[in-house]
C-alpha cells in the first residue's frame, strides 16, 4: 500500500494539485472537443494519457520508500541511455564496452544509496571517463575510436550523471527544508522544468515571430523563450515556499536559471537529433516521442538546480 506518512503536508497538497490539473485538462478537452480536428484531438488526448502515466509513476515512486525512488530514477536513466545508444551509430566492437556503460548506472545510484557525495560527483566524470577508453583500447579497434569513446561518455554524462542529481535531492538534509524535504525538492524541479517547457511552447504558438536558433530548433522563438522565463519565475516564486527552502527573491532567480537551463537542455538534444536525422528520440511515450524527448530539459536543470541549492542552502 501507499504510505503518505513520510511526506509533508505541502507535498501531499502538491500531489493533489498535479492530479487535479490532469483532471481539469481532461474536462477542458471534453468541453472544446467539437472545436478541434479529429487528428489534433486524438494527439492531445494521447499526450494527456501519457502525462497520467508519467505523473503516476513519479509520484508513486516518491510515495513509496527512498529505495523504491532510487530504483525508479535508475530505471529512468537506463531507459534514457538505452534510447540514446539506439540513436547514435555504434561500432560492432563496442558492444562489450556498452555493457560497462549500463553497469555504471547501478554503481552511480549505489553511491546515492550510501550517500557518498564525493564518489557520486566523480565516478562518471573521472573513473568512467578513464575506464571506458581503456576497455576500448584493449579490444584493439582504432577506427573511429575518438568518436566512439566521446559519444558513449557524453551519453553517460547526460542520461546518468546529470539525471541522477534528481535522486540525490532525496539525500539532502530534511531539516533544512521542513516544508517539502527531499520529495518536495524533486517535485519542484520536475514541475518547474516541465511547466517551463509547456509555457515556452504556448507563448511561442501565441506570439512567436522571431526564431532563436532556427538551424537547431526552428520552432523555438524569442517570444516563447521570454514568455517561458517570465512564467517560470512567477511559478517558482509561488511554489518555492511550499516545497523548498528558497526565499522569495532567491526563488525568482532559481526560476530564471531553471527556465534558461531547460531551454539549453531541449536544444542540445534537438541538435543531436538533427545531426543523426531523426524527429524523435524514440516512441516509448505515446504522443511525446521518446524518454529523452521528455527528459531533455532535465539533463540541464537537474544538475544546475542541485548545485545551486547545495551551495546556497546545504
Amino acid at each position: 500500500m501507499f504510505d503518505y506518512t513520510h511526506l509533508t503536508t505541502s507535498v501531499r497538497w502538491a500531489i493533489g494539485v498535479i492530479f487535479g490539473l490532469l483532471l481539469m485538462s481532461e474536462l477542458i478537452l471534453t468541453l472544446v472537443s467539437h472545436l478541434i480536428s479529429e487528428k489534433s484531438l486524438k494527439e492531445i488526448r494521447l499526450r494527456i494519457r501519457t502525462w497520467w502515466v508519467i505523473a503516476a509513476s513519479l509520484l508513486g515512486a516518491l510515495i513509496f520508500s527512498r529505495v523504491v525512488s532510487l530504483v525508479f530514477f535508475a530505471f529512468i536513466s537506463f531507459l534514457a541511455l538505452k534510447e540514446y545508444l539506439s540513436m547514435i551509430p555504434t561500432r560492432r566492437a563496442d558492444r562489450r564496452v556498452i555493457f560497462w556503460g549500463y553497469f555504471a548506472i547501478s554503481v552511480q545510484y549505489f553511491w546515492i544509496y550510501v550517500d557518498w557525495y564525493t564518489m557520486f560527483l566523480i565516478f562518471i566524470p573521472v573513473y568512467a571517463f578513464l575506464f571506458l577508453p581503456l576497455r576500448m583500447v584493449l579490444i584493439g579497434e582504432t577506427k573511429d575510436f575518438l568518436k566512439a569513446v566521446s559519444t558513449l561518455h557524453w551519453g553517460l554524462m547526460m542520461t546518468v550523471f546529470a539525471l541522477s542529481h534528481m535522486a540525490f535531492l532525496l539525500n539532502l538534509d530534511p531539516g533544512r527544508n521542513p516544508a517539502g524535504q527531499g520529495a518536495g525538492l524533486v517535485l519542484y524541479l520536475v514541475l518547474l522544468t516541465e511547466l517551463n517547457d509547456i509555457a515556452q511552447f504556448i507563448w511561442g504558438k501565441l506570439f512567436g515571430k522571431h526564431k532563436v536558433i532556427p538551424k537547431v530548433s526552428p520552432n523555438k522563438t524569442v517570444e516563447g523563450l521570454l514568455g517561458g522565463i517570465a512564467t517560470s519565475m512567477l511559478l517558482s516564486w509561488l511554489m518555492a515556499p511550499y516545497l523548498t527552502p528558497l526565499q522569495p527573491h532567491t526563488a525568482v532567480l532559481f526560476g530564471l536559471a531553471i527556465s534558461l537551463c531547460g531551454f539549453f537542455g531541449d536544444v542540445s538534444i534537438s541538435a543531436i537529433k538533427r545531426d543523426i536525422g531523426v524527429k524523435d528520440s524514440g516512441n516509448t511515450l505515446p504522443g511525446h516521442g521518446g524518454v529523452l524527448d521528455r527528459l531533455d530539459s532535465l539533463t540541464y536543470t537537474a544538475p544546475v538546480f542541485f548545485h545551486l541549492l547545495k551551495y546556497f542552502y546545504y
